[in-house]
């Protein structure tokens, strides 16, 4: 789960993922908030206990337990049907469950409430994306980065490259990336993604030193030692080859990555 939810805020945004939180760090900040909730005991203004119970959802979602996660974000409804955030967090739950109808519902309803909202617009864009509706996905994602109140917006732009990529749009992909360097220089991802552009194209060496960029600032997962490894085969160099070759064995013996180079599949 902490590998799947680490990925989603890669490309999403939860209150969690901005306080950097996972695992029983999540749990504690649940146990918090639920203490906060229950002192409150029911006081207070509406948007306040919905706020407090939405944030409470949020870190159920991150720690994994999708049903207490529906339940907090279905009681701050109850007290305020118009918190644009409970939507859009349930919309990210029910799109992690794959219950793409309900997740479609919750997110227009954020949208029809907080329109310009540049959170809302980035996460029913990735939704767009992951229902096989790319081309319609980019309006919302260059509506989150033209809100000049966007804190985020090489999310939005990688959101906008990884769809360009399903659709086979090397180009647009390609400048996508790019600009979500430009914005955020340190995003491993979108380097990662534009190492594997490079790698298609044939630019070995370009895409030889992004990988070396990535791998100097994340421990490398079997999807980079993999492309490491092709780009290390097309330019020749087997002990750089091999290098990769016995990191994949040894830390993802059991991941695609490794199945495929057991079986020769470099393609």
């Amino acid at each position: 789960m902490k590998k799947v939810f680490s990925a989603l805020c890669a490309v999403v945004f939860l209150g969690a993922c901005a306080q950097g939180t996972v695992g029983s760090a999540a749990t504690q900040n649940a146990t918090q908030a639920s203490s906060e909730v229950a002192t409150s005991g029911g006081v207070g203004d509406p948007r306040t206990r919905a706020k407090l119970h939405t944030e409470l959802g949020s870190l159920y979602f991150q720690d994994g337990n999708m049903a207490v996660a529906l339940q907090e974000l279905g009681i701050a409804l109850d007290i305020d049907a118009n918190y644009a955030p409970a939507y859009n967090v349930r919309g990210l739950v029910h799109v992690y469950l794959r219950e793409m109808e309900a997740a479609d519902r919750d997110f227009q309803q954020a949208l029809r409430l907080v329109g310009n909202d540049p959170e809302v617009n980035n996460n029913y864009g990735w939704f767009l994306c992951q229902s096989n509706r790319e081309k319609e996905s980019l309006g919302y994602f260059m509506r989150a980065i033209k809100n000049p109140l966007y804190q985020t917006p090489d999310r939005a732009y990688l959101n906008a490259g990884l769809c360009s990529l399903k659709i086979n749009d090397l180009a647009a992909a390609e400048d996508y990336f790019q600009k979500a360097l430009r914005v955020s220089p340190d995003n491993t991802q979108a380097t990662f993604q534009l190492a594997g552009i490079n790698y298609k194209r044939g630019k070995l060496e370009e895409a030889k030193k992004l990988i070396a960029a990535v791998m100097r600032r994340v421990e490398p997962n079997a999807e980079l030692l993999w492309l490491g490894l092709r780009v290390e085969r097309q330019l020749g160099d087997r002990a750089a080859e091999a290098n990769y070759a016995t990191q994949l064995r040894r830390k993802f013996s059991g991941s695609p990555e490794y199945q495929a180079l057991l079986k020769g599949n470099f393609e």
